[in-house]
């Protein structure tokens, strides 16, 4: 079997949050076991979208090392992923100049020259978009991001990210792999819009003059899904440079003409927008510029799991997607329905079961001391070391062959792992708040509610076909004899992690 690299290069910000969302969705087993290599494209390295779906990789990395250091393997984080280094990579790099077009042009040398091209700049930009300082982005303006983005050499690259990327492609085609590189972003902004014809022409071009055979490129477009309110006070008037919500759909009809006479750079193309646009806050850029995760972002996810596992035949295929009803979202709308479903439901009950439930009980446990808290839950002693003494014969244990819950490598898995389990909740209920869509797969009162220790896991998804009673008694006090019955080879917090992934299946 062919084992297919995932390259997912995140533009802009509305490309970071999609990055996030493989991430996302990776920790839920729904890719492979190969490895994922993620890069950022961003003028704009404190963009709140980026900040955010770099700490859910350092919380994912973080648990993913854990889980399948050693031991048995389970779907859970399975999957790893590498980020380059740098693992952003910014058009304007490390320079200290100012960040505008007109400095990265040198327009007062053009206009010295003599020889019309200063014209021409005058012709092509405003003075306000010549002169507007870049660090935030592109400010809607793809005509200003793609001039930019057009300064990168991938034929004469010494330094990474872009480097280590194009050596990474060439030595999986030459062991015989087929990378599979997936650009994402939106299309109606300015750093994707601008970056994703421009890099993937790039990387295409890049691909064709090394004669690499086996690989494929992948964009997906993504069309308006949200908007903001028009900004107000003196940094932002008629004449700033900032993205106008009201050109996003005339942005969006340009864009799409434009493509079409550019596809031959990309094996698929990916369509993805929603006509029920969510609200939110305006900002130019940098860390204000956070917006909740959208379930269009699942899709996204779902999209590269296509590309990566289900690549259409032949070249310039376009493929979209859509949904039984434009007033809300459901399982059957979900691409891949059972497997999607599956996983997902599966490591939510986990996650909500951990978050909820073990993570205070063993806060408890280091309250109460292990031989006290140990007496009213016996499910402690199947992963850690009993005191010394009766409990320890009881259950014939010997005592070094379990780890000490007190030691503070074992309390930093504890950590490291509720980290994620609230990552993971955090960004799955925000999925669950989209403006204007009932989206039918969480119920979110329960995913908000992490502080009921005795919650029922029945009352989680929606659509539980099982029977009333079944639902009812199905809660995580179930969970803790499933534990105490659980024949687990592993130990410790790790041990009883997988374990309760597993029992979170069986029932």
């Amino acid at each position: 079997m062919v084992q297919n690299t995932l390259y997912a290069i995140g533009i802009g910000g509305t490309g970071a949050k999609c990055l996030e969302a493989i991430a996302q969705a990776a920790s839920v087993g729904l890719f492979t076991d190969n490895e994922i290599k993620f890069l950022f494209v961003d003028a704009d390295e404190t963009n709140g979208n980026l900040e955010r779906a770099r700490t859910s990789l350092k919380v994912y990395n973080r648990t993913h090392k854990l889980i399948t250091t050693d031991g048995e393997k389970v779907s859970w984080v399975k999957t790893p992923i590498k980020s380059y280094t740098p693992d952003v990579w910014s058009p304007f790099g490390n320079t200290s100049t100012n960040k505008n077009l007109g400095s990265f042009f040198r327009y007062n040398n053009l206009q010295q020259g003599g020889k019309g091209l200063g014209n021409l700049f005058d012709v092509l930009y405003t003075k306000e978009e010549r002169e507007a300082n870049l660090d935030v982005g592109f400010r809607g303006r793809p005509a200003i991001g793609s001039a930019v983005m057009s300064g990168l050499d991938l034929d004469n690259l010494e330094e990474d990210p872009w480097a280590g990327l194009i050596r990474d492609i060439l030595s999986d085609v030459g062991s015989s792999k087929a990378p599979r590189i997936f650009l994402c972003g939106s299309i109606f902004g300015g750093t994707g819009a601008s970056g994703l014809p421009t890099l993937g022409r790039l990387i295409y071009n890049k691909l064709k003059s090394e004669e690499i055979q086996g690989a494929k490129i992948a964009c997906l477009f993504v069309l308006p899904y949200f908007r903001f309110s028009p900004p107000t006070g003196k940094n932002t008037a008629n004449g700033g440079v900032y993205a106008r919500a009201e050109q996003f759909l005339l942005n969006t009809e340009a864009a799409l003409r434009y493509y079409n006479n550019q596809n031959e750079y990309f094996d698929t193309v990916y369509l993805l927008g929603n006509q029920n646009l969510s609200e939110y806050n305006f900002s130019i850029g940098k860390n204000t510029q956070r917006n909740e995760p959208h379930f269009i972002e699942l899709y996204s996810a779902l999209a590269a799991r296509h590309f990566l596992i289900d690549t259409p035949p032949g070249k310039n295929t376009v493929v979209l997607n859509s949904r039984s009803s434009t007033a809300g979202i459901t399982w059957d709308d979900l691409p891949n329905t059972t497997e999607t479903k599956a996983k997902l439901v599966n490591t939510t009950r986990f996650a909500y079961a951990w978050a909820s439930n073990i993570a205070p009980e063993l806060e408890d446990a280091k309250k109460e001391g292990v031989a006290r808290f140990s007496k009213h839950a016996t499910w402690f002693l199947n992963f850690y070391r009993p005191q010394q003494g009766g409990l320890g014969k009881l259950f014939n244990k010997k005592g070094e062959d379990y780890p000490d819950f007190n030691d503070a490598t074992e309390q930093q898995k504890i950590t490291d792992i509720t980290e994620w389990c609230q990552d993971y909740l955090r960004w799955l209920s925000d999925l669950q708040k989209c403006d204007g869509d009932e989206i039918q797969l969480f119920q979110d009162a329960a995913l908000s509610n992490l502080k009921d220790k005795g919650a029922k896991l029945g009352e989680l998804v929606i659509g539980d076909n099982r029977d009333r009673n079944t639902r009812q008694e199905d809660t995580v006090q179930r969970l803790h004899l499933q534990l105490e019955e659980f024949a687990s080879s592993e130990k410790g917090t790790v041990g009883l992690a997988k374990a309760l992934y597993k029992v979170c299946h069986l029932l």
